[in-house]
């Protein structure tokens, strides 16, 4: 705990320094700093002389000393920046990327100008500005840097040949969308010669697999059993298969816009070479702007002799890049694409369109891609701004209007809006095939007119590989009604990638409170992986919002570092968490004091864990010295000092003062939490309990309490309060975070255990529950917490049997003292229960034993009215979930690329459509519920029976 140690080697060097003749060319000493490589593989400066070497943890005994580029505050500004994000800022200098250049230069730009407002600002501003309580609907979130329309027409000014005016026809939709356009974003610049556009190629895409390695495989020694970069899951060896082919699909989101290119075959031990040209069936004018290409690379197997002699194939690699650049250029010259080797499962076509377009940054281990896209023009082609989009256009409203007129006019014009309604309200997950695609795209404008919800479902029948109905849709787009936020969530969605559209629902989400936005914050964050380009509506959306409230700041900070490990979003995400810094630079020491606390909380973590396997023989000596050396290093000054007074990374309006380290202590689990409480002077002088995971995903944790959330908020919008108790959930880190202690509250399993001398019959005394809610209530309270433990259990039984949640032991559930049931742990969902020896252990839609029906009929067996009531909560919020099932497959669609365990896939989210009876009458769906009701009643004591199990086995282990 030597302060400031490498600065006395700094002047210690210096010295030496002095007696070589070329010392005075290093000039001022001051320009000089140390910098090292930390334990989280980060190069850190050691700006700030204040800083101890236990608070850097360097990785190794050794310093660099370097030359500062800039001015002392604004390198220490960097430095802190840095060890903030995680990811040193000289990382980010150093790449040799002119659209990460780009974006920065913006964005600094943008946070210059932001902190010269605050600087004029008075304190009462200041307040408003970044705690502002919601004044009015609309939320009030400033407009001055969502200026990204204009990116399109500042790219496109290249001079290359003649664009024809007189042949496009103008018409009154195209006239009326560039007019609202205009308004918007302003003329463009005036003077502009003649422009080479795409939309004027008509060469067929193609790409040549040239005279170089197109693949090289790295050697087996390389591609060890590890965790993938990309997904988190097992690399495997690869053996090099004799045959190898290449499949390449262009997609707009996931539509296959043409048939895929296939390569030969080739055989090699660790390169290929094919020297061909692939060619697509599209020609380059009908590209729309945000198509991807999509490459697969699989091995090609014999069969087995007794089947056909037809050939398996099997996927090694896969890699996705854009057609058009940042800028709008099409993409030219030799390209080198570093692939990922984790598949997601059931892939069409082996290829994977929704994966990332980033390259592996692991390159030693990853199998390289080598392509060619050739020059169609001697100049760069690119594509057009959105007023020459409009132009192109031939199709006038009042040809749309008169085929609408005949349909209406003819035999089958009723029956045509009677089946357009019919598609308009299924569900997201529900295919259209191709004829009704055809009848939406025909009746446009009676969908804008009487369904303008139905956007996402016009959108999916465009033709996007045809430029002229591009066209006509961003015209159509300019013009459409405003979405509710809520709706216009589902167009962030992976199938609509359009730059236009998704700047569309972002300008719908400007209508969101920041209470709503905080709401579906955690979706939006995991939007940003379906962003081709780093500088988009949606970031730029969240950067304001975030710098304009402290609270949505915070939790999006939390929400893009926890995933900073992740390579294929570290780069994005560290660009917009430097940009938010660099807004909020009052913020910054408040983020650091959070971040420094969790490194302590991690090291205790470990220390624990080290002491729990050296002492593993003996349980009590191991719990005594274990918790020994956990209080001494929690009374250690550094250690208190860090922990001490920082806003709660779970809350940030609330102030952690101090700990109370005699009642901290571990929990005997596997990853062994941290059980931190903490004295509160806002409270009171009430304590404040939070437990630290570290080994364990948490992700899918916050996912569910946060749809918990969205559901009580829905029900008390319905006038319905189920007492649900939605406890904070947070992911800071790889596998580590932080969960919310609910104060006065039991687990059943605890609750039985102690009103019972025998383990395996505590779980059938039914009497246990109901004592323990009356020891802790007296008179009218009990009464009250009875009526709370009705409604929190109806809420919690629909909800856990809505969202398929597994696992349901009596340790899952717990009740506080006031009576409020709820449920914690949320590690299996969506119908993905546990089994043992192929049994499902969990027979029962959702828990509902009669140790609970005890409870709700107040001890008293023929109490029917109670419980009848109780089955009403239930229906009633079963009918309003229903009423909102299209909003819930859509928050769990904006996670399919979170990583998460039991969510990769729609076949996955399939279960909630299932669980909600959608496509169904509500009085259809309610029969279907009251049969689950019904099973959830006869089939309780298998619940009881497995709650023995676990009750057992629990006591055995302590």
């Amino acid at each position: 705990y030597l302060s400031s140690l490498f600065f006395y080697f700094y002047h210690y060097l210096t010295r030496q320094a002095q007696s070589y003749p070329l010392f005075p060319s290093l000039g001022e000493m001051e320009g000089h700093m140390f910098e090292c490589v930390n334990q989280a593989a980060v190069h850190e400066e050691l700006e700030d002389e204040t800083r101890r070497l236990c608070d850097v943890r360097p990785f190794c005994p050794m310093l660099k000393l370097v030359t500062r580029s800039c001015g002392r505050a604004e390198r220490l500004l960097d430095s802190k920046i840095g060890v903030l994000i995680g990811k040193g800022l000289h990382e980010l200098d150093a790449l040799q990327d002119q659209e990460v250049k780009d974006f920065r230069s913006k964005m600094f730009r943008i946070s210059e100008e932001k902190m010269q407002r605050v600087q004029l600002m008075t304190w009462s501003e200041w307040l408003q500005a970044c705690f502002s309580p919601q004044l009015e609907p609309g939320g009030g979130a400033p407009t001055t840097t969502d200026g990204v329309n204009n990116k399109q027409a500042e790219a496109s000014l290249k001079v290359t040949m003649h664009f024809d005016q007189s042949q496009v026809t103008t018409v009154s939709l195209m006239e009326q969308a560039l007019r609202k356009w205009l308004t918007t974003h302003g003329p463009e610049e005036e003077g502009r010669q003649a422009e080479q556009y795409v939309l004027r190629v008509s060469d067929k895409l193609e790409f040549l697999c040239g005279d170089h390695p197109l693949i090289q495989y790295k050697s087996a020694e390389h591609c060890s059993l590890s965790q993938s970069p990309y997904y988190g899951e097992p690399l495997v060896v690869v053996v090099v298969p004799p045959q190898v082919q290449v499949r390449a699909g262009l997609f707009h989101g996931t539509e296959l816009l043409c048939k895929p290119a296939v390569s030969s075959e080739s055989s090699g031990r660790s390169e290929h070479v094919w020297n061909r040209t692939l060619e697509f069936d599209i020609t380059v004018s009908d590209l729309p702007r945000m198509a991807r290409l999509c490459f697969a690379v699989y091995a090609v197997m014999d069969k087995v002799k007794k089947q056909k002699s037809t050939k398996n194939h099997y996927p090694i690699a896969w890699v996705n890049t854009m057609v058009f650049d940042y800028k709008g250029q099409l993409k030219t010259g030799d390209i080198i694409l570093h692939s990922w080797s984790s598949f997601p499962d059931e892939l069409e076509e082996m290829l994977n369109p929704i994966g990332t377009i980033q390259t592996n940054p692991y390159t030693e281990n990853a199998t390289a891609l080598h392509i060619h896209l050739p020059d169609y023009n001697p100049h760069p082609i690119l594509f057009p701004p959105f007023d020459k989009l409009l132009s192109i256009s031939t199709t006038d409203m009042d040809v749309c209007d008169l085929l609408l007129q005949i349909l209406e006019k003819g035999r089958g014009g009723k029956k045509f809006h009677i089946e357009l309604k019919e598609i308009m309200e299924r569900d997201p997950l529900s295919q259209l095939c191709e004829n009704e695609k055809d009848l939406i795209w025909t009746l446009r404008y009676d969908c804008m007119e009487n369904f303008p919800q139905s956007l996402p479902k016009l959108l999916l029948s465009v033709k996007w590989s045809k430029h002229e109905d591009m066209a006509q849709l961003q015209a159509l787009l300019q013009i459409w009604p405003k979405l509710s936020p809520r709706d216009a969530l589902e167009l962030l969605d992976f199938n609509y990638p359009d730059q236009y559209v998704r700047e569309y629902a972002v300008g719908c989400l400007r209508d969101m409170s920041d209470e709503e936005l905080s709401q579906y914050l955690l979706q939006l964050v995991q939007v940003l992986r379906y962003e081709p380009y780093y500088d988009c509506a949606l970031t730029r959306f969240l950067l304001n919002r975030a710098q304009c409230n402290r609270n949505i700041g915070h939790f999006l900070f939390w929400h893009l570092r926890s995933e900073m490990h992740m390579p294929a979003v570290s780069v994005q995400f560290s660009l917009i968490l430097e940009a938010y810094c660099r807004g909020s630079i009052p913020h910054i020491e408040v983020l650091k004091k959070q971040v420094e606390a969790l490194s302590k909380l991690k090291s205790v973590n470990e220390l624990i864990k080290l002491g729990t396997i050296k002492n593993a023989r003996s349980k009590t000596k191991e719990a005594m010295l274990t918790k020994e050396a956990m209080m001494t290093c929690l009374r250690q000054s550094g250690y208190t000092e860090t922990l001490s007074d920082l806003h709660s990374p779970l809350n940030p309006s609330v102030l952690l003062s101090g700990i109370n380290v005699e009642k901290c202590r571990y929990m005997d689990s596997k990853m062994k939490p941290l059980w931190i409480v903490y004295n509160n002077k806002l409270l009171g002088g009430d304590t404040l309990g939070i437990i630290f995971k570290n080994g364990d995903d948490l992700r899918q944790d916050m996912l569910t309490l946060q749809i918990l959330r969205l559901m009580d908020l829905l029900w008390k919008e319905a006038n319905l309060d189920l007492r649900i108790v939605p406890y904070g959930c947070l992911a800071t880190g790889d596998r580590s975070g932080l969960i919310e202690v609910v104060s006065s509250a039991d687990t059943i399993a605890n609750i039985q255990l102690t009103s019972s001398n025998v383990a395996a019959a505590a779980a059938f005394n039914k009497d246990a529950l109901l004592n323990w809610l009356k020891e802790k209530n007296s008179g009218d309270a009990l009464e009250k917490a009875i009526e709370e433990f009705t409604l929190s259990c109806a809420g919690y039984c629909v909800a856990t049997y809505v969202l398929g949640i597994g696992d349901r032991h009596s340790d899952n559930i717990m009740v506080r003292s006031t009576g409020q049931l709820f449920h914690i742990d949320f590690g299996h969902i969506l119908g993905n229960f546990k089994s043992k020896f192929g049994i499902k252990r969990e027979r029962v839609p959702f828990i509902l034993t009669h140790d609970f029906i005890h409870v709700i009929q107040q001890g008293k067996t023929g109490n029917t009215e109670k419980f009848g009531s109780f089955r009403n909560y239930c229906e009633q919020a079963y009918l309003i979930l229903r009423r909102n099932g299209n909003l819930f497959i859509t928050l769990f669609a904006l996670m399919l690329t979170a990583g998460l365990p039991e969510l990769t896939s729609v076949k996955d989210i399939q279960y909630l459509k299932d669980s909600l009876a959608l496509g169904k009458t509500d009085d259809e769906a309610l029969k279907q519920f009251r049969q689950k009701f019904d099973e959830a009643l006869r089939e309780s004591w298998t619940t009881k029976v497995n709650w023995m199990a676990h009750n057992v086995v629990k006591d055995n282990r302590s």
